[in-house]
Formats: structure tokens, sequence, C-alpha cells
């Protein structure tokens, strides 16, 4: 079943994380660092997992760039939940860093699992092809940086005061940058670990991206807080525009099943062993955390 593919891989990216993190030293940082990447659904490590075996690809090799784009995506939320941020005190249902520590931390903690995600896809074991990890490199720069995670962040900042709410195309491509790029990396990894053509699964992601932050928005209208795991409500308490305040609940709902069946149509070039992916597509609006 979907479900435990995902908690087998999460379970892997788990493991490999206390190896990696075993090396450092036991400080305050390093413990911050654990604890920010300990739990979650591992969906983008999932999808690294997933697009290498779709190309041939050894899980020992791929485990590398799977929990570097978990290291990176613990860094976004380490710092998301910032007080000069979103001010979150909960996250996966546990204090979050700045919270179960102390600011400074939270912000070299951060700093730390976002260097760790280069060293990661760097290792030789990741591929026996410096090409292949300077190729992974790069271009997970460019899908967390300001031109993608960090620019839909920035964004973001920027609408809670603008003038205008965005529009429904503003906030397309703000959250195409915010979550859905580290979500493209992800899903294309096993392909530039194969030298392969991403063109499928990148379409495949962007479709999957917005599907995941429509359901986001629903969520955040619709579920509690002990089920999610992170406040809820805050989106509306603040007035921002999102998907669901734009379109109105059911054709948010009806939005995120077409970015599904769109992203599953992308994968008909590897007809059967996309199954995986497929599931993931539909967990993606199904989930309720």
């Amino acid at each position: 079943m979907f479900k435990d593919r995902l908690g087998t891989a999460a379970s892997a990216i788990q493991t490999h994380f206390d190896h990696v993190l075993r090396q450092f030293d036991d400080l305050p940082v390093v413990q911050a660092m654990a604890h920010a990447t300990n739990g979650g659904k591992r969906l983008r490590g999932f999808l690294v997992l997933e697009s290498a075996r779709l190309h041939g690809i050894a899980p020992t090799q791929a485990i590398w760039p799977a929990t570097a784009i978990e290291a990176l995506h613990a860094y976004s939320l380490v710092h998301d939940d910032l007080p000069c941020m979103d001010d979150d005190d909960v996250r996966r249902g546990q204090p979050t860093v700045h919270v179960k520590w102390d600011e400074a931390t939270a912000v070299l903690a951060g700093d730390a699992l976002q260097t760790l995600a280069f060293e990661l896809v760097c290792n030789p074991g990741a591929s026996p092809r410096t090409q292949v990890r300077a190729d992974l490199a790069l271009s997970l720069a460019r899908a967390s940086g300001a031109q993608g995670m960090v620019l839909g962040q920035a964004l973001d900042i920027a609408a809670e005061t603008a003038d205008k709410p965005l529009t429904l195309a503003q906030i397309t491509d703000l959250q195409r940058g915010k979550t859905g790029a580290l979500i493209e990396w992800a899903a294309t990894a096993g392909a530039l670990l194969a030298e392969a053509d991403t063109g499928p699964l990148a379409h495949y992601a962007r479709a999957l991206g917005l599907a995941f932050q429509v359901a986001d928005d629903i969520l955040d209208v619709t579920g509690d807080s002990a089920t999610v795991g992170k406040a809820v409500g805050k989106d509306a308490d603040a007035g921002k525009a999102t998907f669901v305040s734009l379109l109105g609940l059911e054709e948010a709902r009806k939005r995120a099943d077409d970015l599904v069946a769109e992203a599953c149509d992308s994968l008909t070039v590897y007809g059967a062993e996309a199954d995986a992916l497929k599931e993931t597509a539909r967990f993606v609006v199904t989930r309720t955390h």
C-alpha cells in the first residue's frame, strides 16, 4: 500500500539522518537539527526515492539526495516558524526549535541544515559522477534560493502588507516558488541522477506542488491543530488571500482534483511503474495533516 511505502521511505530517511548527525558533536545546535528533522511525512524525500527507482538508480544512491531535500525543507520550516516570520510555537505536534531552545539556536540550526543539504548531494555516495553531483547541487540552489523557495517566501511576506490582496494568478506564481520549487526538484532528482529527460517529472511536479498548496489552504480552513500538527486558521485571521478565499472551498477542492489528474496524466510515459507517484498525487489532496 502507498502509505506503507511512504512510511518505509520515511524510516530510511530518518535512519540516514541519524547516521549523518551522529558524526557531529553533541551540541545544542546539533540537537536542534535532529529535532527539526524528526518526523513529518517525508513527501519530498519519497519523491526523490521514487523518481530514482523509475530510472534504475539504487536506493543506496538515492538516499543521499532524499535526505538532502528533507534537510533543506527542515531548514525552511525552522526559519518560517521564527517570531520574525510566521511566529509558530508548534510544528509536527512538537515545540518549534526557537521555543524548545532559543531564537539564535533556531537560526543557526536552520543555517546548518541548509548547508548540510548541499553536503549530502555532493557526497560521492549520491553518484560516482562529479558532473551529476554538481548538477544536483546547482539545481537545488536554484530551487531553494531567490529564484525558487525564498522568492516565494518573500512574495508571501510582501503580500501581508500589500494594499490589495493577491489575485489567483499571483498566488499561483507565489506558490510555484514557495512550495512547488522544492517539490519539483525532488520529483526530478531521479532523472538527474540517471542523466535522463526531466520533462515528464517536471510537469508532474508542477501540478503536484500546486495541488499540495491548495490542499494546505483547505486544511487551514477545515483542519484542527491537533490533527494537522500546527496552528490552523492563521491565513483567514490575517486576511491573506488563498486559493480557498478566492475560489471558495468547493471550487478549491475541484481545482486540487484537476491538478491531481494533470499530474497523473504527465506520468503516462512511465506506465505502471509510476503508480506510486500517482498515489502520491492522490494522497496530497486527501491528507489530514
